[in-house]
């Protein structure tokens, strides 16, 4: 055992004894080897299930990484290009003044189109065809190009919607065929997840909370003012009946469907992943050189549109993470509870953290990741 990976399980388990969480992973890999695979914690609370290294987790936005992957393998491969204007792979995307939206836009969620409708349900988000429709028919909030502001649901019907028209398939099997089956990990990164499956994944469960809604006040009222919350033309970035909470990810229904704003997998599948974007693992290399170099440039740096927030963005990730961990040689995405997953371009160290308590930060990853992403050649 090396001395990071003694290092991250005392302190994974220092978390789960303390009830700061109930079950987590964390898996690292530095030039396409494995070199941290902790686990700690319970993956089902009800019936005391462990978690093991190959349980998948709902991992929210953590998922949008893997979406852009799909993506760039895609461009890597000639299918279509940065570029490429949607609305010539979907026409349906080009009305309403998004006629010149092009792939670059949507990955770097400059499109224009955040919102979803403002009653839009999870049921309604497990309807492709209903939820592309709806975005396609969408105005958009400012002209595409000129502007970033996070897409939070529509980011995955976008770009999820280019792979579909380009190659005519869901982008679900596409991530099967060309990212997780290459690298081995197939029943461990998902965007749909088969019902056969749906039994050995991490139950999630919310994190305690002090905040109370004063009495009399709704949800609505309480956020009308905040600009992540506002409803333009009918339209939300974040539609209340469907907020990214434990119950929404424990749903059967929200699991199986392809939600590739989100994303369901191990820690240890999506770091592979990451690790085969920086280079070549067990044989297969997702991306060139040149593409990477590409891909993790800065594309946006600036106040987000939609979050009110400072945000820098490359082709589909974030740059920089969470916290302290804010190097621009950092590209990767976290998701809402507290998962992310990460790659260095520097060290060459991919490293996720995948948990199943959802929390309103980020602190766990930046213990966890942090004592990776710091361990440099210790690893």
């Amino acid at each position: 055992m090396n001395d990071t990976q003694k290092r991250v399980q005392e302190a994974a388990d220092r978390l789960v004894e303390s009830g700061a969480e109930r079950g987590l992973q964390v898996a690292a890999y530095r030039h396409g080897e494995l070199v941290v695979d902790v686990v700690a914690g319970v993956a089902d609370p009800a019936t005391g299930r462990l978690v093991t290294p190959d349980t998948p987790f709902w991992s929210a936005s953590t998922g949008k990484g893997v979406t852009s992957t799909v993506a760039h393998v895609l461009v890597e491969r000639g299918v279509f290009g940065y570029d490429t204007p949607i609305a010539e792979l979907w026409p349906e995307f080009g009305a309403h003044g998004k006629e010149r939206a092009t792939v670059r836009h949507a990955l770097t969620h400059s499109a224009g189109v955040p919102g979803v409708p403002v009653d839009t349900t999870p049921e309604d988000l497990c309807d492709w065809e209903g939820m592309c429709a709806a975005i396609a028919g969408a105005t958009p909030w400012w002209e595409p190009g000129t502007r970033s502001g996070y897409h939070p649901q529509s980011f995955g019907y976008v770009v999820g919607e280019i792979v579909r028209r380009a190659t005519g398939a869901p982008i679900s099997r596409i991530l099967r065929e060309e990212v997780a089956g290459p690298l081995g990990v197939a029943d461990e990164l998902f965007f749909g997840v088969p019902e056969s499956e749906l039994g050995g994944l991490a139950r999630l469960e919310d994190a305690p909370s002090a905040f109370e809604m004063p009495e009399g006040m709704s949800m609505e009222t309480m956020f009308a003012d905040v600009p992540f919350f506002r409803v333009v033309d009918g339209y939300t970035a974040a539609p209340m009946a469907a907020m990214p909470d434990a119950a929404f990810g424990n749903r059967a229904d929200v699991l199986t469907s392809d939600i590739p704003a989100g994303g369901t997998m191990s820690a240890r599948a999506v770091a592979r992943m990451y690790a085969a974007l920086l280079g070549e693992v067990d044989g297969v290399r997702l991306v060139s050189p040149e593409r990477l170099r590409e891909i993790t440039a800065v594309e946006f740096g600036g106040t987000d549109e939609v979050t009110a927030s400072p945000a820098t963005r490359s082709l589909g990730y974030a740059l920089g993470a969470t916290g302290p961990l804010d190097s621009l040689t950092l590209f990767g995405m976290a998701g809402s509870g507290g998962s992310a997953a990460y790659a260095d371009t520097a060290t060459g160290i991919a490293v996720a953290v995948t948990k199943n308590l959802v929390a309103g930060d980020f602190s766990t990853f930046e213990t966890l990741g942090g004592l990776v992403l710091n361990a440099g050649d210790d690893l």
